[in-house]
């Protein structure tokens, strides 16, 4: 692994400020979705948002292949293509430190994922790069955290210097699971470009409520990603239900969210159809599943009370 800076002495972060979004199911919210939920093409994701009403965009795979790994052909294409059609690009979803990548692997296919998706961020309007934490292989505990917050400081000097922020998801690795990790990583790390990002279907499959993870890091959250599940009575992969038809509380993490000021996106990765982290389509659903999650979403959002009006600039 190359050199990365020394781990930074721990120190007090303030809560990472939510961008103003569009108006959408409440004041200060809007839809969006994870696209290659809808289908692999470009213009299946765009065709199932339309189908939606929606215009927010989630990047995570454009025919296949990774929104880092595209070439500038095709990025180009794809950025005009949604430029036309007035669709707005909310986050951006890198594999960095993914299921895929612990934390004892090579660091430099982070460092270079991370810089050519700043630069795409720039030309889509963004600043927000889906990051994960780094699994464990065979680390004691303090070496893990250790190498786990090196690696993001100096992930978080590169998006400070390119105007992007880190967004750190529930899901794999060191601070996917426990409040006091993700509390741990802002706080040690201490950089404006690091936030993070509450996906409502993690604790099903991770093994805890979801409701009581958010109250505590509620106010740190920058991005949401909507989905649900159910527990598999075999203890193996959880089984996907639209938003509201399942265990992980996913309105009440909604609710948790509005109450604590959060004011931003709600993107829908319903995992109907396609489950990355299997490396393969795993049931069915595709279009026609990414749509009923978003009306399901939206049934969800109409049942919240409205936010408290709060004066401008207030969190």
């Amino acid at each position: 692994m190359p050199t990365s800076p020394e781990e930074p002495e721990p120190a007090t972060r303030p809560p990472l400020t939510a961008g103003s979004a569009p108006s959408g199911p409440i004041p200060g919210i809007a839809y969006a979705g994870i696209g290659d939920e809808a289908g692999p093409s470009l213009t299946e994701q765009l065709a199932a948002l339309e189908r939606l009403g929606w215009r927010y965009l989630e990047l995570r795979t454009v025919d296949g292949r990774a929104i880092a790994d595209l070439d500038d052909r095709a990025f180009d294409g794809a950025a005009a293509t949604l430029a036309a059609r007035g669709i707005g690009v909310c986050c951006l979803d890198s594999r960095i430190g993914n299921w895929a990548r612990p934390v004892t692997g090579g660091f430099e296919a982070d460092r270079r994922e991370l810089e050519t998706l700043a630069a795409r961020c720039a030309a889509l309007g963004t600043r927000a790069v889906r990051i994960m934490t780094y699994p464990n292989d065979g680390l004691d505990e303090r070496e893990w955290r250790r190498r786990v917050l090196t690696r993001i400081r100096a992930l978080c000097s590169i998006a400070e210097s390119r105007g992007v922020v880190l967004l750190a998801e529930n899901c794999a690795g060191w601070a996917a699971e426990r409040a006091e990790r993700m509390l741990d990583l802002l706080d040690t790390v201490s950089s404006p470009a690091l936030g993070l990002l509450f996906d409502t279907g993690n604790g099903i499959a991770h093994g805890y409520r979801a409701p009581e993870l958010l109250a505590d890091i509620a106010a740190h959250v920058g991005h949401v990603h909507v989905k649900d599940a159910r527990p598999a009575s075999d203890g193996g992969e959880p089984a996907y239900t639209l938003p509201g038809e399942g265990d992980a509380g996913v309105g009440e993490c909604l609710r948790l969210l509005i109450d604590h000021g959060y004011r931003g996106t709600w993107s829908i990765e319903p995992h109907l159809a396609l489950r990355p982290h299997l490396g393969q389509h795993a049931g069915t659903g595709g279009a026609a599943g990414f749509t009923a999650a978003g009306a399901a979403l939206e049934r969800l959002a109409a049942e919240l009370p409205n936010p408290p009006v709060r004066p401008e600039g207030a969190r």
